[in-house]
């Protein structure tokens, strides 16, 4: 900083400084995800009449992308383009991961289509971000199309390549094709990490098949990696599910020899456990107790814990629902979703839908589930007329639990609201020259 005010007062006194200097300070301020502060600094590079370079244009485009200011990062790309500045492939992969981040999954095929037309060589990196993008977009077909096009091309996947591609076949249930890849990976000279194992263990596990998944944990032994607290996790979970007591006991024994000491997962699938079987009591015990031990509830926990009291008898649905506030609950979707679930299931559609109202006028965002709820709801009015109105005590509570989640999620908002500080590129004199600008200004 204070070698930019030297700089200033340089200018100040007429004394040129060369655009390689500007472009330095905007490669450090973009890198350093300073935007802003770069797009300042390039303000006033040109209003000192220095024109931009191709490296000032690749420097500001990374600092976009990187900050996910993705409209300003295609604006400003399609300005190199008319200046005929080249396109970097790293600014580009950068904006690639940009547009997976934020879910425009067409956005980031579009720009790969560009890239090729350009004549942009996509390298590892970028092909590793398109074939991450496209799993976790849930589409794993045409990951591993990418993942061959990019072998094809001579370019070597590494282990990162290779555990996207192995998720998203467990996430999908192609447990034979994850177990594909991972032979694959050993046959190119790769070493399958913790990682790699355990997601192939998760896998096996949400099917079901736990021996299967037991003989991938002793394998990962003879293989000389050690369990972590996500494989103790994943296993306790799997046995929960299995309804498995003894076995999810035996690996909590063994995650305490190996060292580990339960995290917030490892009690929130206990919770869930004890919640999903109705030994409600034995939940807030393990509520308790990782407050004791010092580990700190988060959203899941409460949301586990507060659809377990809508379920519950009213009066320790109270108990249990006053517990959780005082321990400083802060609602999210989920929560909503599973009060508004809870007004549907309990005879109560009309509530769901003045809360479904409530929430839209706020600016909520609905997700799928959300609409599904509402849609049932509003199904429940149209073909059973005797659906009840009269206000219970469990309606009251509902409402109460409703109330919180609407007024904490309307104040947040209203937060958010005010502290916008979005931007947009426009144009700004001569030469092609443009200026990040507040939108709220504009």
């Amino acid at each position: 900083m204070r070698l930019w005010h030297c700089w200033i007062n340089l200018l100040e006194k007429g004394i040129p400084v060369s655009v390689i200097a500007f472009n330095s300070i905007i490669a450090a301020y973009s890198k350093e995800g300073l935007e802003e502060k770069a797009f300042e600094v390039y303000n006033i590079m040109v209003q000192f009449g220095q024109s931009p370079s191709a490296s000032t244009c690749a420097s500001l485009l990374l600092g976009l992308s990187m900050t996910g200011r993705l409209q300003e990062a295609r604006d400003l790309m399609v300005k190199m383009i008319t200046m005929s500045f080249p396109i970097n492939i790293t600014a580009c992969t950068v904006l690639l991961d940009g547009y997976f981040k934020k879910g425009d999954v067409m956005g980031a095929r579009t720009l790969w289509e560009e890239m090729e037309k350009m004549g942009i060589a996509p390298d590892a990196v970028a092909f590793s971000a398109l074939i991450d993008g496209l799993v976790k977009a849930g589409s794993v077909g045409d990951a591993y199309d990418a993942f061959l096009q990019m072998i094809r091309k001579g370019l070597v996947p590494n282990n990162f390549v290779y555990n996207s591609l192995i998720t998203g076949f467990c996430y999908s249930g192609n447990m034979n094709e994850a177990q594909k890849l991972e032979r694959d990976m050993r046959e190119r000279g790769l070493l399958p990490d913790v990682f790699t194992i355990n997601t192939i263990i998760n896998g096996f596990c949400k099917q079901g098949r736990m021996k299967l998944a037991i003989d991938c944990f002793v394998e990962m032994h003879r293989s000389g990696l050690q369990p972590d607290i996500a494989t103790y996790n994943t296993l306790i979970n799997g046995f929960c599910k299995a309804f498995d007591v003894v076995n999810a006991d035996n690996f909590m024994t063994r995650m305490y020899a190996s060292g580990w000491e339960p995290d917030i997962t490892t009690y929130n699938i206990r919770i869930h456990s004890f919640c999903s079987t109705r030994r409600i009591n034995r939940a807030v015990m393990i509520l308790d107790e990782l407050v004791s031990a010092g580990v700190v509830p988060n959203t899941v926990t409460y949301n586990i814990m507060m659809n377990s009291a809508c379920n519950d008898i009213l009066d320790r649905a109270m108990i249990l629902a006053a517990k959780l506030l005082k321990m400083a609950f802060i609602p999210n979707t989920v929560t909503a979703n599973l009060l508004l679930s809870h007004l549907w299931k309990q005879g109560l559609p009309q509530r769901a839908l003045v809360w479904g109202k409530k929430l839209s006028e706020i600016g909520f965002e609905f997700d799928e589930i959300t609409h599904k709820i509402l849609d049932k709801s509003s199904l429940c009015i149209q073909e059973n007329t005797d659906y009840c109105t009269e206000t219970t005590e469990k309606s009251l509570f509902l409402d109460f639990l409703m109330y919180i989640t609407y007024d904490y999620i309307r104040r947040s908002r209203a937060y958010s609201d005010n502290n916008d500080s979005s931007f947009k590129l426009v144009e700004d004199g001569p030469c092609g020259s443009f200026k990040l600008v507040n939108k709220a200004t504009v």
